[in-house]
């Protein structure tokens, strides 16, 4: 009957135990996806400032190649991944006026609009657009702050672009 027992058990166990497990998340991705391709952000807004659509550029090439197995391939166009897209927004605007109609804070507002290309493992056109925000006191010049704004808003807009390739919504 102990045997009987055991034996029941370890069909029991070994029923559920999974074939494999690795600590390595894949999330979504097609296997068939190795490579991706990001050709340097352009600026439809008026007011962004010129830098910051290659530094995005460069931010969301480090997020995908540290967050995702893509890696990064220099020709435009030969990954099975391939990205492009604009800064069509770039605003301040007041936020949380006061009794004698001045803002306390301010809100930098950012959005982004990416087009994806798949090439594997069918052909298929994504796009994204990443519209994310940071408050700042009205009293501080914005020139003072921006850079700091811009590492913030620039790391959630990466996230959202990880989170389309990895989620494939």
């Amino acid at each position: 009957m102990r045997n009987l027992l055991f034996g029941l058990l370890v069909l029991l166990v070994s029923a559920c135990w999974p074939s494999s497990f690795s600590f390595k998340d894949k999330g979504g991705m097609p296997e068939e996806w190795k490579t991706f391709t990001l050709k340097t952000l352009e600026i439809d807004a008026a007011t962004c400032p010129m830098n910051f659509a290659a530094m995005l550029s460069e931010k969301m090439k480090d997020g995908v190649q540290n967050n995702t197995p893509l890696l990064l391939n220099t020709s435009f166009g030969n990954g099975e991944v391939n990205m492009d897209g604009k800064i069509t927004q770039y605003t301040v605007q007041p936020l949380a006026i006061q009794g004698n109609d001045k803002a306390s804070q301010n809100r930098l507002t950012m959005t982004v609009q990416m087009n994806i290309s798949i090439k594997k493992p069918k052909e298929e056109q994504w796009t994204l657009t990443s519209t994310r925000f940071a408050d700042f006191n009205a009293g501080t010049n914005l020139s003072e702050v921006e850079n700091k704004l811009f590492e913030d808003i620039s790391a959630q807009i990466v996230q959202d672009l990880i989170n389309k390739l990895l989620s494939n919504w």
